[in-house]
């Protein structure tokens, strides 16, 4: 072998030496995104909703946020808050995951957003509304995609006070949601000149409605404001109309009163008023091209709780390009979200500083089996955050 060959062995191999980090470091590794959502019970068709609209728009962007493949890690939680911190920690120090994303039920996502807020990890809650998360819980690291149970009350204490009632009753069950769903309410309602005459609670899940829709007969307010979902829901609606109340007292709430329920509520729900941020008529060419392409991929239509997926999911996105996929910094990731506009099939709408969306919440009217919108109760509403000191 002569010199001139050896020469250009050490060339190649020098080559070959200074090239292998480079393209090392253009293939960043995969970004572990944990989903801590319910997978079984009341709340499964819930977690698979979320679970959906966050694949969805992945898959619009070619498999890759922030420049990073994805690889996900799921835990099913069972909507059960005694089991939460275990099942996050699962997540975080098993899987070593860069993002959480979670969950439904409100006391899950309170206890992912305290492991979230001591050990750093970026947290995407896509449902549950516990004022808190963004509120005196609120951290750098974690944001929400969907509402806090203030904002629903408080756009529809807003728009019964602006259909001419004075006086309110409420009735919800005795627990966080409804109890914060509840102090929206009275708080938009009595703001805008109305007075809350008449406060009536159960346990949850108790669906014993009669003596408390008697007591609402005796005290004769001008509408009622109400809360319960899922099944509960049902029955109240029902029993509502059934006690005969429906013809002389109009009955309000916030969007889960008659979300999911309709064909089962029938005729009884037939003209209810509730707000919410998303509703079934929206037929603007933003929602209309994501309820084909989800009903294309999964065969069904999306709902709410698929919004806020692909809306997380969005968010991840947005927050993960400004900081070049570096899920540790939070600090970059927080300022180039709340500055963004998020086009959401939901509407547009900003983050505040809190981390909570700003968005419209709409007046919806129940008609046949849809929840359409028939105007904007509260505009760009944001959530007052108490408490929170980011």
């Amino acid at each position: 072998m002569n010199i001139s060959q050896l020469s250009r062995r050490a060339v190649i191999a020098t080559a070959v030496t200074l090239t292998m980090p480079l393209a090392m470091a253009q293939t960043p590794q995969k970004l572990k995104i944990g989903l801590m959502l319910p997978a079984t019970g009341t709340f499964a068709a819930l977690g698979t909703a979320i679970e959906n609209g966050f694949r969805l728009h992945l898959a619009e962007q070619g498999g890759k946020l922030g420049g990073r493949e994805v690889e996900f890690f799921k835990v099913d939680d069972e909507s059960d808050p005694s089991k939460a911190i275990d099942n996050v920690n699962k997540l975080i120090k098993r899987d070593n995951v860069d993002v959480l994303i979670g969950s439904v039920h409100s006391g899950v996502a309170m206890a992912m957003a305290r492991v979230a807020k001591g050990t750093g990890t970026l947290m995407i809650n896509p449902n549950g509304g516990a004022d808190a998360v963004t509120g005196s819980m609120c951290a750098v690291n974690i944001f929400r995609s969907s509402f806090s149970n203030w904002q629903p009350g408080f756009a529809i204490g807003q728009a019964m006070a602006a259909k001419g009632h004075k006086t309110a009753a409420t009735i919800t069950w005795k627990y966080a949601a409804g109890d914060e769903m509840a102090r929206g309410f009275k708080e938009g309602f009595e703001k805008s000149g109305g007075k809350v005459t008449k406060e009536l609670s159960l346990p949850f899940p108790n669906v014993e409605f009669q003596s408390l829709l008697t007591e609402i007969a005796s005290a004769k307010p001008d509408a009622v404001f109400s809360f319960f979902a899922g099944g509960g829901a049902v029955k109240f609606v029902k029993d509502y109309d059934g006690a005969g109340l429906k013809k002389s007292i109009p009955l309000f709430g916030t969007g889960f009163l008659t979300d999911g329920t309709l064909e089962a509520q029938g005729a009884s729900a037939e003209g209810v008023l509730t707000s919410l941020h998303y509703a079934d008529n929206l037929n603007t060419p933003r929602d209309n091209a994501f309820r084909l392409a989800y009903a294309k991929t999964f065969k069904m239509q999306p709902d709410v709780y698929a919004v806020q997926g692909y809306d997380a999911a969005q968010m991840l996105g947005i927050g993960l390009a400004a900081v070049k996929g570096d899920a540790k910094n939070t600090a970059g990731f927080a300022a180039a979200l709340t500055k963004a506009t998020i086009d959401s099939p939901r509407g547009k709408f900003t983050i505040s500083k809190a981390h909570n969306p700003i968005q419209d919440m709409y007046l919806r009217q129940v008609s046949g089996k849809e929840n359409k919108v028939i105007g904007v109760a509260s505009k760009a509403l944001e959530d007052p955050a108490t408490g929170c000191r980011i």
